[in-house]
């Protein structure tokens, strides 16, 4: 199964517009159409964003509606350390390095993001840095794909 990291630009918007396609993102995780792949760090940066009085304040956002999304996380993804390296890997933004750190620990097939600072990156040790759009053209690729024959 396809294992994935989210950045929590990612989180944010599926909260913000229920409808697009950030929210399609964790609804298929949600469905077992991906592994979701998590750690501390992501989760602390998660709270700490959607609980800060710019976004609280702009979006309205419910307590609720934040804790259910991180139990939700904490219960259901793959939890792992977080703590392969990516120093200097993000020069512009070394918050970021959080994702790769996760990625590499977890040995992740993605990372989806709509940060420039990573997609810039492209990939980070082999794995591919893929915007949300681009994470859905791939898993229909995967879904549409014939699956190998037994022999």
């Amino acid at each position: 199964m396809l294992k994935v990291v989210l950045d929590t630009n990612v989180f944010v918007s599926s909260l913000l517009s229920r409808g697009g396609l950030p929210a399609r993102v964790v609804n298929l995780w949600r469905e077992g159409k991906y592994l979701l792949v998590t750690s501390p760090a992501i989760l602390a940066e998660i709270r700490q964003v959607l609980h800060s009085s710019r976004i609280m304040g702009k979006y309205r956002l419910l307590p609720e509606d934040i804790e259910d999304l991180l139990t939700l996380l904490e219960k259901d993804a793959l939890m792992v350390p977080g703590h392969a390296s990516a120093a200097d890997a993000v020069p512009a933004d070394p918050r970021d390095e959080i994702f790769l750190s996760c990625a590499a620990d977890a040995e992740a097939d993605l990372i989806v993001s709509g940060d420039h600072h990573l997609l810039n990156l492209a990939e980070y040790a082999g794995t591919p840095i893929v915007t949300v759009q681009q994470f859905f053209e791939r898993l229909e690729t995967l879904e549409t794909a014939p699956s190998p024959s037994a022999s």
